[in-house]
């Protein structure tokens, strides 16, 4: 059985899935049930599939799991733009987020060719 907590992939998504709580505490309350709820889940759901992959029986189950916190990833930086673009984060906070966003979807493409 795998441990999911070992993967980088995982501890890069989680550190990054906390950020994300920190810098959308100041959204507008009317976000509450839009994108503050959303852009959480996006990130979230990155280390969600993971951790549920790294569960799974075989190599290729996982890397579906992999592909699975790519598309979440993909959404998550759509949501980020969105902040940034609504000023509700400022640029330097967004280059910053993105720049961990995009560090975490090399390395899971990478885990994800490795274990294809």
């Amino acid at each position: 059985m795998r441990d999911f907590k070992k993967f980088e992939v995982w501890q890069l998504s989680h550190h990054l899935t906390l950020k994300i709580y920190t810098h959308t505490k100041d959204f507008p309350k009317e976000e509450i049930f839009g994108l503050t709820s959303q852009i959480r889940r996006s990130f979230a759901s990155i280390g969600y599939n993971i951790s549920e992959g790294s569960g799974r029986n075989s190599d290729k189950e996982f890397a579906n799991f992999l592909n699975i916190a790519l598309g979440s990833s993909n959404e998550a930086e759509n949501q980020l733009i969105l902040a940034k673009d609504l000023g509700y984060i400022d640029n330097n906070t967004f280059l910053n987020l993105m720049e961990e966003l995009t560090t975490l979807k090399k390395k899971l493409v990478a885990f994800w060719n490795k274990l294809k």
